[in-house]
Parts: C-alpha cells; structure tokens; sequence
C-alpha cells in the first residue's frame, strides 16, 4: 500500500515536494512507521540527528484531520501528516 506522508513546519526539509510516498506491504501502526521515516532519512541525510528527533517527537493526523496515537493501525493506502512541535514543545 502506499502512503504519502504530508510534511508540515520542520519537516518539510525532509523533501522539497512537501511529501514522501511510502510503499508499505502491511498494515502498520504508527509507532513502527515513525521508524521506517527514520530509516529512510539516515539513509537520505547521513544520520542527521535534527531530522531523527523531529520525527521522535511530531504528532501524526489522519486524512480526516485527527490526532493519531502511535497505536493507529494503517491499514489502506493514504495520506498521513506529521506535526512537529512547534516553538519546542
């Protein structure tokens, strides 16, 4: 399935399209796919500890515009958001 991750405040140095697609062969929860945004920016930034603890400490929002906790199951191809904090907290 696909996800296309829509990136918000500091996160949008993560790409200049304003998005990264996800090819995902299972449903996730959140909590494991804040890891496989993770692997793919040390991948793609050489480890830069920034980009990993923005994604550490963002709050992720469903297509329907709602808070999503770490346990929300992705269980079809959609957009997700991430909201990092802002102003450090």
């Amino acid at each position: 399935m696909k996800i296309i991750l829509e990136l918000f405040g500091a996160s949008r140095d993560f790409s200049e399209k304003g998005h990264i697609d996800f090819e995902i062969p299972k449903p996730i929860l959140i909590k494991d796919f804040r890891k496989v945004i993770s692997d793919y920016l040390n991948d793609k930034f050489n480890g830069n500890t920034s980009f990993l603890q923005i994604v550490k400490n963002s709050a992720f929002c469903s297509e329907e515009n709602e808070i999503i906790s770490d346990n929300y199951k992705i269980t079809k191809s959609q957009k997700i958001s991430i909201i990092p904090p802002i102003g450090g907290g």
